[in-house]
């Protein structure tokens, strides 16, 4: 699922997964039903968070970006992320700014990224 090579050091995430789910079949055994629920609860979101993040930072090295490199502002505006695809516009209903390329949405006259304006 997640390419444990996105860090040099210290666990990946895939073991974290596999932590997490060896808590989800510790906390089952939890005698208190409320005290079990809300550890359930925890561990479930903790998981799909953990995934949530996966593939977001798939989805980031897939249109070339380093989802780890912390960027400047200055560098940033240079270099503007992947502009939208017609798709992801048309189901958010915006449009992407001429300027930097990032979505806008349909209701506003500049764009909230570099302050563009229509």
């Amino acid at each position: 699922m997640f390419d444990s090579s996105m860090t040099d050091e210290g666990p990946s995430l895939d073991s974290f997964l596999r932590h997490l789910q060896t808590e989800v079949e510790a906390a089952n055994e939890i005698v208190d039903k409320l005290e079990r629920n809300d550890r359930l609860l925890q561990l479930e979101s903790s998981i799909q968070e953990a995934i949530i993040f996966a593939n977001r930072y798939k989805e980031l090295q897939n249109q070339g970006v380093d989802p780890l490199l912390l960027v400047d502002r200055k560098v940033q505006q240079e270099r503007p992320a992947p502009p939208a695809t017609k798709g992801q516009s048309i189901l958010l209903g915006s449009s992407t700014c001429a300027v930097c390329g990032k979505l806008m949405e349909s209701d506003l006259d500049f764009c909230p990224s570099c302050g563009a304006k229509k």
